[in-house]
């Protein structure tokens, strides 16, 4: 009877983890083997310098800003400057902490960077998932449906209401970088160009 128990209590989780819906559908030109071989490659960048250009649109109003961006695994610090940055804007931090610095206006702080931009600036991104994409990678931690390119590279991706289309790419020390994207958020489009990617393996 012991022996029924145990055994009816493994069908019932083999039954469970059956059920449960992979985090990434994946279709497209590109080789699902070839994919998670990159994904790999690509996730072991945990720091980088980024030098491009943010261009925002919204229903009413649009403009553009020279983004910096240097990220040390968990810790990152994104400087923007020109009309989106209103003059100059950074953002520090890392899990639990960060902080907002406007020039001219001030120093403000909340536990997550998108409560804090959308406070500070009225802007809903989502930058802890950017931290992610930018990579072009999915977030680990939410379902995502992948499209990939002839290369087995993310063509678009859909994920937590966002769709990211990856326009271009350029090889960096021997990695595949996400060179141009699109983000399409509600009544928020966002193009980011990379014009300088610079990756670092900070962890090996």
């Amino acid at each position: 009877m012991k022996r029924l128990a145990t055994l009816l209590a493994i069908l019932t989780l083999l039954a469970g983890c059956a059920a449960q819906q992979p985090r990434e559908l994946t279709e497209g030109l590109g080789n699902p083997a070839q994919w998670q071989a990159h994904k790999v490659q690509i996730s072991q960048i945990d720091g980088w310098q980024i030098t491009g250009k943010l261009g925002l649109k919204t229903p009413d109003e649009s403009g553009s800003a020279t983004l910096q961006w240097l990220q040390r695994q968990s810790y990152f610090d994104i400087r923007l400057s020109g009309p989106l940055g209103q003059g100059a804007s950074r953002l520090t931090g890392r899990p639990g902490a960060t902080e907002l610095e406007i020039a001219n206006q001030g120093r403000y702080s909340a536990e997550s960077p998108e409560a804090l931009l959308e406070e500070q600036l009225g802007w809903q991104l989502p930058v802890s998932h950017l931290l992610w994409w930018v990579r072009g990678l999915p977030e680990p931690d939410s379902r995502s449906q992948l499209i990939l390119d002839a290369d087995s590279r993310l063509a678009r991706l859909t994920q937590d209401e966002w769709r990211v289309d990856y326009l271009n790419y350029l090889e960096q020390d021997g990695f595949a970088l996400p060179s141009r994207l699109k983000l399409y958020g509600k009544d928020l489009e966002i193009t980011l160009v990379i014009k300088d990617w610079r990756p670092r393996l900070l962890g090996q």
